[in-house]
Formats: C-alpha cells, structure tokens, sequence
C-alpha cells in the first residue's frame, strides 16, 4: 500500500493559499480554470481545439479537471488578474 496519492492532498492546500490569499479566491480561480479544461476535452471529440487552452502541467486521462487546475495554480502556470 506504498502507493503515491494524489489530487487534493497534493498540492498541499496551505501553499496554495499561500499563492492566491483566501480559501473563496481558491475556489472560484480554481473552478474558472476546471471549466475551462473540461470546455478543451469537449472540443477535442468534436475536432476544434482552437478556442481553447489544454492543461498547462503534465496530466493524465484519470486526472480530474479540478486537480489538473490546481497543479496548475501551485506550479504558477497561471495569473489570477484584478477586477477591473
């Protein structure tokens, strides 16, 4: 049982605070960018991959979305911008 886990528990969540600030701004960065990941699957069945950007960190087909954008946001691959 020496297997090495992931999703959640890795990356941990204390550093990922550390990079966006609140547990709110976590989630909703974290939720815009799984969407926007699942939106590139779907466009890779119907053959239109150029509205959309892939995940940005080396992924798996097992990975969820949401794991995928949160190595994303603790291998600094994405900018959260200001509200304008």
């Amino acid at each position: 049982m020496s297997e090495n886990l992931t999703g959640i528990v890795s990356p941990p969540i204390d550093e990922l605070l550390e990079k966006v600030g609140s547990n709110y701004e976590l989630v909703i960065f974290a939720s815009k960018r799984a969407r926007q990941i699942n939106e590139y699957y779907s466009a890779l069945h119907e053959g239109s991959l150029f509205n959309y950007v892939g995940p940005l960190v080396d992924s798996s087909i097992d990975d969820k979305p949401l794991s995928i954008a949160m190595h994303e946001i603790y291998a600094g691959k994405l900018e959260k911008r200001k509200a304008e």
